[in-house]
């Protein structure tokens, strides 16, 4: 597997040699693809990751809860069969 890094040098020895128009052209091409990403990103109905890392950490304490839950409608259902 190639390193990286060594990846990363070789980009930027290329892009170094590069005569200054077509720099500019990349830019200009990298700004407008960021800024049209963006936007459909924006119009889409994404959660950050943080936020998904919290409803995650509700759902684990939910499911805990509705499982104690379960578990003493369980013992009272036995108990209320037993004092028939």
């Amino acid at each position: 597997m190639i390193d990286p890094k060594k990846i990363e040098e070789i980009a930027k020895q290329i892009s170094q040699s590069m005569p200054q128009g077509v720099k500019n052209i990349a830019e200009t091409v990298e700004n407008k693809t960021k800024q049209v990403l963006q936007n459909k990103l924006s119009q889409m109905d994404f959660v950050s990751r943080e936020e998904f890392d919290i409803q995650t950490q509700v759902l684990i304490r939910t499911r805990e809860k509705l499982t104690a839950l379960e578990e003493k409608v369980t013992q009272l259902e036995a108990l209320l069969s037993e004092n028939k």
